[in-house]
């Protein structure tokens, strides 16, 4: 595929991910996607870190990426994870506000995005109403997904959140117990444990990077035991 033929995938791409870009004059979506710079980067690449400089919007075309604050002492907490469609709202704030970044972004597979230049994501946030909305429709989205998180991390068990975690992945997950102490926001030695708890009471099978939902309406019960 040449560039003409990539740049007319991505176009479509985009307006098929991104609604708030289907009503720009399809001179102006040209002249955008022109400014724009398309970024490959393989799985566990950081797109973006704590306290390094906000230049760019992305939009995510392909892949996965993943969020996440890290404490002092090299405990991490995952915030959100972004997808195809979706923005990263601390990148929206960094860059409304002239502010570094707060948090760590990584590649959770291989990713493709079009990232906007500051001065390009400030013009179409001005000129443009869908776009304008969308952005701060996000806030607002993520906002109440932080607050929950926020709800859970200090008035949840970790074991009520663990329960809840893996009855959102399905029957069979693969996963290690580092990734889900990761997006817990605890040490993988404590989710270790509780997972043998689950597998004891006969909740979960337990094999290497792959757990087993065994009874479902036990873990829910564990969910919502407040």
């Amino acid at each position: 595929m040449d560039q003409a033929d990539t740049r007319a995938a991505i176009r479509a791409r985009l307006i098929e991910l991104y609604p708030a870009l289907r009503s720009l004059p399809g001179e102006r979506l040209d002249q955008v996607l022109g400014e724009a710079v398309i970024r490959t980067a393989p799985a566990g690449t950081v797109m973006f870190d704590e306290r390094n400089p906000c230049q760019a919007f992305p939009m995510l075309v392909e892949g996965t990426i993943r969020v996440s604050k890290t404490a002092p002492n090299g405990r991490e907490m995952q915030l959100y994870r972004v997808v195809p469609g979706e923005a990263c709202v601390i990148t929206s704030s960094c860059l409304l506000g002239n502010s570094p970044y707060l948090a760590r972004g990584i590649a959770e597979t291989d990713v493709k995005v079009v990232t906007l230049a500051q001065p390009l994501f400030s013009r179409l946030l001005a000129e443009h109403e869908p776009f304008r909305t969308y952005v701060f429709g996000l806030f607002a989205e993520r906002i109440s997904e932080l607050m929950q998180l926020v709800e859970a991390v200090a008035f949840q068990r970790l074991d009520q959140r663990l329960a809840a975690l893996l009855l959102g992945k399905g029957r069979v997950i693969r996963t290690t117990h580092q990734v889900l102490a990761e997006e817990l926001g605890s040490v993988r030695e404590i989710v270790s444990r509780l997972l043998k708890n689950f597998a004891d009471q006969g909740l979960v099978a337990l094999e290497r990077e792959r757990i087993e939902i065994l009874n479902p309406q036990g873990l829910r019960a564990i969910a919502e035991n407040a």
